[in-house]
């Protein structure tokens, strides 16, 4: 993924009842800043500027479009504005909360709630600093996952998709608990009008109809990502780019050697979300987040071959179980 080659709004600026304090992160697509309000409220402000459209030099508020590209821009900034829009909707304990957004200096901005903790990406590589293995135990990602899997489920619920599922895009708060940041949705609508940008998503977490123009995409696509991000926290390091993998798939072999330091049933659910066919993968979050929960081995390829229908012999499951966990289910998440 491209960086951002913009200069950053200036520390102390005021903007939309904001005050800038200084830069958090920035990528390619868009720049976050720390920021509080008159009462000294935090919160994180992103704006949309993606750096293959605008440019902008230090000492400069609005950034320079090119008229060719300002066909392209004004859409990916009505796609992130409705995104906003859609995230403000969603209230739910692993999503980020947006709270407001706001247009200024010929972009908008996304104001959402400050959270404190750090990445799971910063998690894997401390881990993989202090071990040769077992980056993070297994019973430390069945919680976080089924989180963020809730979580995801509700962004689903209000039809939209994540599609920049990675370490790098799930918080863990100072308590341990994970939240979903950095949606990806607008990107994608960038790249599908103007194939000529940088790619916008993240090669060995992307499933591979992002590769392929005016592919349908679901819920089967986070769900790559879901499995993809699993992987990297079973295994240290991202999987193979899916667009890889036709020609010369070492997934299986990879998978395989995970069953050493972690469960044959988790390794199994991690294949099964990273199928290159998406009619292959769990159709719905809630397909895999019951089979997660059940803990029923499966055995890929045996069990394939004794049934190609794997996913729906999976929402048989998941069907099953619905009665009993139904009762804690409306506890904890009624909206889902």
């Amino acid at each position: 993924m491209a960086s951002q080659k913009n200069a950053p709004l200036p520390d102390g600026l005021e903007i939309g009842g904001y005050r800038i304090l200084r830069k958090i992160s920035s990528g390619g697509f868009s720049i976050v800043y720390l920021a509080d309000d008159r009462a000294g409220e935090r919160y994180a402000v992103k704006e949309f500027l993606p750096s293959t459209l605008v440019r902008r030099e230090a000492g400069e508020l609005v950034p320079t479009i090119s008229t060719e590209n300002l066909e392209v821009y004004r859409n990916g900034l009505k796609c992130f504005f409705e995104e906003g829009r859609a995230l403000a909707r969603i209230m739910h304990p692993n999503v980020v909360r947006v709270v407001n957004f706001f247009r200024a200096n010929e972009t908008v901005y996304m104001v959402m709630a400050y959270e404190q903790g750090r990445s799971l990406q910063e998690v894997i590589r401390r881990s993989r600093a202090q071990a040769n293995a077992g980056v993070i135990a297994e019973h430390h990602l069945r919680r976080i996952f089924d989180e963020v899997i809730s979580g995801l489920r509700e962004v689903h619920a209000n039809r939209l998709l994540h599609l920049d599922l990675k370490p790098a895009n799930i918080y863990l708060r100072t308590d341990g608990t994970p939240i979903l940041l950095d949606f990806g949705a607008a990107r994608q609508t960038l790249t599908q009008d103007a194939p000529k940008l940088f790619p916008m998503y993240t090669p060995g977490f992307a499933a591979p109809e992002l590769y392929r123009k005016a592919q349908k995409l679901g819920p089967w696509t986070d769900i790559y990502g879901l499995g993809a991000s699993l992987y990297a926290c079973m295994k240290g390091v991202p999987p193979q780019q899916a667009d890889e993998r036709p020609l010369d798939d070492k997934m299986a072999r990879n998978l395989i050697e995970l069953e050493e330091r972690y469960s044959r049933h988790l390794v199994d659910i991690v294949t099964w979300c990273l199928r290159l066919n998406p009619l292959e993968r769990p159709q719905s979050l809630f397909a895999l987040q019951r089979a997660m929960r059940a803990g029923s081995p499966l055995v890929p390829g045996e069990a394939e071959a004794k049934s190609p229908g794997l996913p729906r012999w999976l929402d048989t499951l998941a069907v099953r179980l619905t009665g009993r966990r139904r009762d804690d289910d409306a506890k904890t998440n009624p909206k889902v």
